[in-house]
């Protein structure tokens, strides 16, 4: 997993490191090193995979919300709970 940048004709150092920073996060080094910064327990990374699992099956599996024609709030008369003035 080796990262090798080699610097261009006239670029500067920021514009290399931005590059490679770049690269770091397309190969998903950053997130890993986050990830692994501190010890995580198996039955939590089981837990944490599961929720993802769930997240994701419910969002693919719901239906579509229905879609209003118009503005919200019904009649477009004065809203509920608010005096006219």
């Amino acid at each position: 997993m080796a990262i090798r940048i080699k610097s261009r004709q006239g670029e500067s150092v920021n514009q290399m490191l931005r590059r490679f920073k770049k690269l770091c996060e397309k190969e998903g080094l950053t997130k890993d090193v986050k990830r692994k910064q501190y010890f995580e327990k198996p039955s939590e990374r089981r837990r944490r995979a599961m929720r993802k699992a769930i997240a994701r099956a419910v969002r693919f599996n719901s239906p579509a919300p229905a879609q209003s024609k118009g503005r919200s709030g019904g009649s477009g008369g004065p809203s509920r709970g608010r005096p006219a003035r």
